[in-house]
């Protein structure tokens, strides 16, 4: 398994928690880029939340983990998804 991908479920719970969100409170909270750390099943990892795209009818926004190491901040692991105004 890549190192990387040891970072799924992590990455998935981040995910599930702002996708859960309305377009609107997303677009309130992520003005700026939200960077935080988090604990998950006893590890820590980095988490940055942003905004890539804000049009007529979507809200697009990327969702990146990694555990701090030079490695993992150069290419974090990273999703995407799309909230429906």
């Amino acid at each position: 398994m890549k190192r990387q991908e040891q970072f799924r479920p992590a990455l998935d719970a981040q995910v599930e928690r702002w996708s859960a969100k309305s377009s609107e409170q997303l677009l309130t909270e992520l003005r700026d880029v939200q960077a935080y750390e988090i604990e998950f099943e006893g590890k820590w990892y980095q988490v940055e939340v942003e905004i890539l795209e804000n049009t007529e009818k979507y809200v697009h926004v990327s969702v990146a983990v990694d555990d701090g190491t030079l490695s993992a901040v150069l290419r974090p692991l990273a999703t995407s998804f799309i909230r429906d105004k």
